[in-house]
């Protein structure tokens, strides 16, 4: 099943609570896409308002501690300077998978880390030797395959943020039968940037989330 975005969301969680607001589109076929903008034509619409949640506040910082006083060493003795403690070693976390923007013949875009979805047969309506759709015989499609490029690696890790976003709210406005299986999927691209240096330190989404 595509689920398609037609614009980027939001690249961070704002400081106060947000609305924004979701178009879940099916055509003729009753393939669904949720983007941001309204349906193209001849699809049937559904506009849903969603509240993006609001940042926690920082707690506040602990209170000075005075150090315990220091021992003096006898006047005849003399004090030695402690061993030397190597600092820890600093490991880096590893760059995210490879991400590709694609576009489709209408316009709408996508993040995806998989090409082989950018290629994809649309049916084509057969028609019998006198013209009629209804005497046609078998079945015939065009094999399509969309516009992608590699996402920058300066760019990347917005780019995963916002596939993160895109993961939740496809997950969140699923039909009940979907939605066991964009609940994982969502669950393992948050982990997917969590390990990598793309982390903004939020907590790994788990399976047991509830919508």
């Amino acid at each position: 099943m595509k689920w398609l975005l037609a614009c980027l969301l939001a690249l961070a969680w704002p400081a106060a609570a947000q609305q924004i607001v979701i178009y879940r589109c099916t055509d003729a076929q009753g393939q669904l896409a949720v983007q941001n903008q309204p349906c193209p034509k001849g699809t049937r619409q559904e506009k849903r308002t969603m509240q993006t949640p609001a940042a926690a506040p920082l707690p506040p910082p602990p209170s000075p501690v005075a150090p315990p006083p220091i021992p003096q060493a006898p006047p005849e003795a003399k004090a030695e300077p402690p061993p030397s403690t190597p600092p820890p070693p600093v490991v880096e976390k590893p760059a995210p998978p490879a991400l590709y923007a694609c576009k489709r013949r209408d316009d709408t875009r996508y993040l995806t880390q998989d090409l082989s979805n950018a290629s994809y047969c649309v049916p084509l309506q057969v028609t019998g030797l006198d013209g009629n759709p209804r005497t046609g015989a078998g079945e015939a499609c065009e094999v399509v395959k969309d516009t992608c490029e590699p996402v920058a690696d300066d760019q990347l890790c917005t780019a995963w943020q916002q596939r993160v976003e895109e993961a939740e709210t496809h997950w969140r406005f699923a039909t009940p039968e979907h939605a066991a299986l964009l609940q994982q999927e969502y669950a393992r691209v948050r982990e997917l940037v969590a390990a990598s240096r793309c982390a903004d330190g939020a907590a790994p989404a788990t399976a047991n989330q509830n919508p």
